[in-house]
């Protein structure tokens, strides 16, 4: 399927929207998104940068705010 959006005309609150919708979308059927082994590995690096002291997280509310931030 292909879906001709033009993207560059969104704003950035519109593009974190079109984000959101389609992250939702993905997680109503889990089951039906595989992960490639690549993505473990990631994940395992940042649990290892975590637990080091590395790297911290953040909420979603204050990365999306964040990222808000840098659209504007």
């Amino acid at each position: 399927m292909s879906v001709d959006i033009r993207i560059e005309t969104f704003s950035v609150a519109e593009k974190v929207q079109l984000l959101e919708t389609v992250w939702q979308s993905l997680c109503a059927r889990p089951c039906d998104v595989r992960s490639p082994e690549w993505h473990r590995e990631v994940l395992d690096e940042r649990r290892r940068r975590l637990e080091d002291g590395r790297a911290t997280i953040s909420a979603w509310p204050d990365a999306k705010a964040r990222l808000m931030q840098l659209g504007r």
